[in-house]
């Protein structure tokens, strides 16, 4: 059944009593089934209805719209796209940090919700300290009392400070994941504004580049790793977390498992890694991931980006490189050379072609067939 009207369910927090908004279009119709709801109320502030939030209100309001209109509920109910990580969730850096007087740490609620939510460590790691950044900010103030002028104030001076809309970005999460996750406060943050996101074209290295930054990398593991980088497209991530069983050679694919998005996906196998992967194999012996450090635990992205780093420079690259470029560039050479934008999606693990639009940007075949008009 398609209907013409819906109505979007929210949480609301006033005097710290939690209710259910009812967002909608004025209708009359509407209105009248919404003021026949028990205990219903109408807010200023948040310009909606709303009763309390309980099952027997929540059961009523979709009892109530039953074949008049359909319950936006995305809002209302919890669903989380964390994903299932194999790392193990490590705090002790947080644990064994030098505690001062005159620094607020991080609540502990605030930990455990990113534990039970599944987040990187390298997410836990950035969230936790933005939100000290913040919270910090107002030291004098207790943290539930700070409110949302407080942190629009806040966010001022991020960007008084030249912050990129990037990093103000991600502090509006690690703010909005204490009130809304930890404190069941999602009203909080509403009425934010988000700086808009810059929408830079990617840097691209030509071909002749990538085969001299391969060439100069100090020994196989190094190579195979810059090769599999641009190659197979792989994020950073993706190429730590591969398993010596994630390379096909029979089918000539890599398995890339629980990848960004908690999405598995197959990517092409270079012949010529292939080669090199088998000669590193003999050399150093990994046992469980491809790439392992000298204990034979999992190799760190630190050394990746090094690895990257170094090669460039050797290579007498003035571009900026790194991991996430050959990445790129893997994307752009592959629509130069004709292949169909849908299949690069697939390659890359890109949960929509738009993401993967980027790349007719900057690939030197969509400027072929355009004469410079001085030319002409």
């Amino acid at each position: 059944m398609k209907f013409s009207q819906h109505i979007t369910i929210k949480h609301l927090l006033i005097d710290n009593k939690k209710f259910i908004g009812l967002q909608f279009y004025s209708n009359k119709a509407l209105e009248i089934l919404v003021k026949q709801l028990y205990k219903v109320l109408w807010s200023d502030e948040f310009n909606m209805y709303y009763v309390p939030n309980n099952k027997t209100h929540l059961d009523e309001i979709y009892d109530t719209f039953r074949g008049v209109a359909w319950i936006d509920s995305k809002y209302f109910f919890n669903h989380t796209r964390s994903k299932e990580l194999n790392e193990v969730f490590d705090v002790q850096w947080y644990r064994k940090r030098a505690q001062s007087t005159n620094y607020k740490l991080c609540p502990e609620d605030y930990l455990q919700k990113l534990e039970l939510k599944k987040y990187s460590n390298n997410t836990v790691r950035l969230y936790v300290k933005l939100f000290e950044d913040f919270i910090n900010y107002y030291f004098d103030k207790d943290i539930d009392h700070i409110n949302e002028v407080d942190i629009r104030e806040y966010l001022k001076h991020l960007i008084q400070s030249k912050r990129s809309n990037s990093y103000i970005n991600q502090s509006i999460n690690s703010i909005k994941f204490y009130y809304e996750l930890v404190m069941g406060m999602p009203n909080r943050l509403y009425r934010i504004e988000r700086p808009r996101k810059n929408k830079k074209l990617p840097i691209v290295l030509s071909k002749e580049e990538i085969k001299s930054l391969i060439d100069y990398t100090n020994n196989i593991k190094h190579r195979c790793i810059v090769s599999l980088l641009y190659s197979a497209g792989l994020r950073r991530s993706e190429l730590l977390n591969l398993k010596i069983k994630n390379i096909d050679s029979s089918r000539m694919l890599i398995h890339v498992v629980d990848a960004k998005g908690n999405k598995d996906r197959y990517t092409l196998l270079s012949k010529n890694t292939l080669e090199d992967l088998r000669k590193y194999y003999k050399q150093f012996k990994p046992q469980d991931y491809l790439f392992e450090g000298v204990k034979k635990q999992q190799y760190s992205s630190v050394s990746v980006g090094k690895i990257v780093s170094e090669a460039r420079k050797k290579a007498g690259i003035r571009k900026h490189v790194s991991p996430h470029i050959l990445r790129h560039s893997f994307a752009t050479h592959l629509l130069e050379n004709g292949t169909d934008l849908r299949h690069i999606q697939l390659l890359l693990g890109h949960s929509s072609t738009k993401t993967t639009e980027i790349y007719t940007h900057v690939a030197k075949s969509s400027f072929d067939s355009i004469k410079n008009p001085l030319d002409l």
